[in-house]
């Protein structure tokens, strides 16, 4: 699923591929894919519109145009911002394909359809498209982040995935994030001590920097995400078996003897391998 350092990965191939140049065609090849726009309306207002700076926040995508009308992705489960020549063979799962002015295709591919494409008609509009969202995982302060986890009941992974809290990251990073703080991942948000809070914030910055140069969550033999589709999982730091199970849904991995359930989390931990 693309999380934060995907989507910032898409935006870079946005800004090379499109800012600047004018969209002179769009073809829909899935209307399935646009949420509250026609394919009509979408190419009336975006056909001869130039693309400007794109931006990120959390998992979404805006990108402005000259005029003021901007359009809004999300990535879903299976979604990807891909920059292809024209002549390019089409994929299967090419659902939006917008050429440019010098034959450059920008390519909305998703095969899940589980999100999609909005038209945001002015800044205002993509305010209210955002407005649930809480602040940038990239950006938060530390002081941030420690008032927006004190006093949350719910497990800490389920509050790093609510975006309406933090937003950015997914069940890749937090379970990474998690393992690098020792944090079970099903600690009690409100439970953990200041030095624990500052070690989660540290671990997510380190995480987050590794992951974005990247443009994904990196599968590392040394980082708990390398270890995810291994049969009999064992921990990159402490070689003790892993264990799996669903946290409200989602497949949770952790290592019970580097990630501690109480307090006694605020012992030293050896740091992970690898950056």
């Amino acid at each position: 699923m693309p999380e934060l350092p995907d989507v910032e990965g898409f935006r870079e191939v946005l800004s090379s591929c499109g800012r600047g140049r004018r969209v002179t065609s769009i073809v829909v090849r899935d209307p399935a894919v646009l949420r509250g726009v026609t394919v009509r309306r979408l190419r009336r207002e975006v056909e001869g519109q130039r693309f400007g700076e794109p931006r990120r926040r959390g998992k979404w995508l805006i990108a402005p145009t000259d005029d003021g009308p901007a359009l809004v992705w999300h990535f879903g489960m299976t979604g990807a911002l891909v920059c292809a020549a024209s002549d390019e063979p089409l994929g299967p799962h090419d659902r939006v394909v917008l050429t440019l002015e010098d034959d450059r295709q920008l390519r909305y591919r998703d095969q899940r359809k589980l999100q999609g494409v909005q038209l945001a008609g002015s800044e205002r509009a993509v305010t209210c498209i955002l407005a649930d969202l809480g602040p940038d995982a990239l950006s938060v302060s530390r002081e941030e982040f420690h008032e927006l986890l004190g006093g949350r009941r719910g497990a800490v992974k389920n509050v790093l995935m609510d975006q309406s809290v933090l937003a950015g990251l997914g069940n890749l990073l937090s379970d990474e994030i998690l393992w690098r703080a020792g944090v079970a991942p099903d600690r009690a948000a409100r439970e953990l001590s200041d030095a624990e809070t500052r070690g989660l914030y540290t671990a997510m910055r380190r995480v987050l920097a590794s992951s974005v140069r990247a443009a994904r969550v990196p599968p590392r033999r040394t980082w708990l995400t390398g270890r995810r589709e291994d049969s009999e999982p064992r921990c990159p730091r402490c070689d003790g078996p892993l264990r799996s199970r669903r946290l409200s849904g989602r497949r949770t991995l952790w290592c019970p003897h580097c990630q501690s359930r109480s307090r006694r989390a605020e012992r030293d931990v050896h740091p992970a391998k690898g950056g």
